[in-house]
C-alpha cells in the first residue's frame, strides 16, 4: 500500500482464497477497469460488481474515483472479494478518517479462508469412502 510517484495513484494490494488483485485507484469519473478490460464484461454476474462497488457505497465516494486493477488466480468471486479489500486499502492512502466506516463494514479484515485439502485414502477432505463392518 504505497502511492505511485509517477502517476499518483494510490495503491492497494487484496487476496481472497488463491486470488490477488493489484489495484491502482486515482481520482477521476468512476471508471473500473479490470485486467484492461471493462468491469461490466469481466464481472458479468451484478452480484460480483456489487461487490466491487461496496467500499465506494460505504464511504460515499462512488464515481469520485478511476480504478485499474491487475488480478489473477482463484475464480471470479473469489477475485471481485480480493478487489474489494484492495480497494478499502488503497481508500484509507486518500483518507485515513473512513477507517472507522470501512472496519464497522469488515471491508479491512483479509477473509483467510480457503479450500481444504483433499486427504489420501479419502475421496475428499472429509468425506470418507462407505465403511461395511461386514
Amino acid at each position: 500500500m504505497a502511492v505511485d510517484e509517477k502517476t499518483g495513484e494510490l495503491l492497494g494490494t487484496g487476496r481472497r482464497k488463491s486470488a490477488t488483485a493489484r489495484v491502482r485507484i486515482k481520482p477521476g469519473s468512476g471508471k473500473i477497469t479490470v485486467n484492461h478490460r471493462n468491469v461490466e464484461t469481466y464481472f458479468p454476474i451484478d452480484e460480483h460488481r456489487m461487490i466491487i462497488n461496496e467500499p465506494f457505497q460505504v464511504t460515499e465516494n462512488a464515481e469520485k474515483f478511476d480504478v485499474r486493477v491487475n488480478v489473477q488466480g482463484g475464480g471470479t468471486a473469489g477475485q471481485a472479494e480480493a478487489i474489494r479489500l484492495g480497494i478499502s486499502r488503497a481508500l484509507l492512502l486518500h483518507d485515513a478518517e473512513l477507517r472507522a466506516a470501512l472496519k464497522a463494514e469488515g471491508l479491512l479484515t483479509r477473509d483467510s479462508r480457503v479450500r481444504e485439502r483433499k486427504k489420501p485414502g479419502q475421496p475428499g477432505a472429509r468425506k470418507n469412502f462407505q465403511f461395511s463392518k461386514r
